[in-house]
């Protein structure tokens, strides 16, 4: 028996059928999944950063106010965040990311009502910097290091003060500076013990010099006078010598190296008697 003929249209248009139907049940299916989850508003990064600082979850506040940045940055909330960030930052020892959060927040808003605030962490940002931890716990070595991020500190207090009078971080600032003045002056005494030590008279008197004119109310004036005193006497120098001794005396009486109306050489330039010969030789000869 013949079989009837099957075209081959037919059976495409089986298959085309088939796949047609397939393709509704794949999309109907996507379409019941969830939907994608939408960017988050600017309002929603703000109160998560909110939320993370209260409950002193610092890095994540970072985070958050770092992205609401990046996605908006002009935004409602955008400069508030930027002073949260400063904070955040400063919470999780990040000092180089205060300080320089702190100059682009005075850069972009010299005019903010809040940026005195700005002014005072890049203060207290490079103050942290200018003392490492060792350094905080074992005074000795804190004479012995560079100062220039001390005097950074220093200054950047004093430009708070000078801007905002009425700043409430200038309590904090003064008393920082206090702190900061005394230890400049421990580290310029520092080194003129040292030059005394190496029996350079002229550079101690000098370093000692730069002590009584420029850190007069630090507990480093009372050395320095007696350092000069001692100095001048060694190079012959009479005259400055008597000038530096009657200010030690009216100023500080109880001085130790002032006993019974005489001065008593502080023993420095006792400390390392080597011959030039040792110093070249590294110590092989004497």
């Amino acid at each position: 028996m013949k079989l009837p003929a099957i075209s081959p249209f037919g059976m495409f248009s089986v298959g085309r059928r088939s796949f047609v139907v397939g393709l509704f049940v794949l999309l109907a299916a996507c379409s019941s999944q969830p939907e994608k989850t939408q960017e988050q508003t600017e309002r929603e990064y703000y109160q998560q950063a909110s939320e993370a600082l209260e409950n002193n979850n610092y890095l994540v506040a970072v985070e958050r106010l770092r992205e609401l940045e990046s996605r908006y940055p002009f935004g409602q909330y955008a400069e508030q965040a930027q002073l949260e960030l400063i904070y955040a930052q400063y919470q999780t020892g990040d000092m180089e990311g205060v300080l320089a959060s702190s100059e682009r927040f005075i850069r972009l808003h010299p005019l903010h009502s809040q940026v005195d605030y700005a002014y005072y962490m890049r203060g207290l940002a490079t103050y942290d910097l200018g003392f490492a931890f060792v350094e905080r716990y074992f005074s000795d070595s804190q004479s012995r290091r560079d100062q220039q991020p001390l005097q950074d500190s220093f200054n950047y207090f004093s430009e708070l003060l000078t801007r905002f009078p009425d700043s409430p971080y200038n309590a904090d600032a003064r008393a920082r500076m206090v702190f900061l003045n005394d230890r400049m002056a421990s580290y310029e005494l520092g080194v003129a013990q040292y030059y005394m030590k190496r029996h350079a008279y002229v550079a101690a008197a000098n370093r000692a010099q730069r002590i009584v004119m420029n850190f007069q109310r630090t507990s480093s004036v009372a050395d320095a006078l007696a350092l000069q005193v001692e100095a001048y006497q060694l190079l012959e120098l009479p005259l400055e010598s008597n000038k530096a001794l009657a200010l030690l005396e009216l100023n500080f009486p109880q001085h130790p190296q002032l006993q019974d109306g005489e001065f008593v050489s502080s023993g420095l330039t006792e400390v390392d008697r080597r011959s030039l010969l040792n110093v070249v030789s590294f110590g092989l000869f004497d």
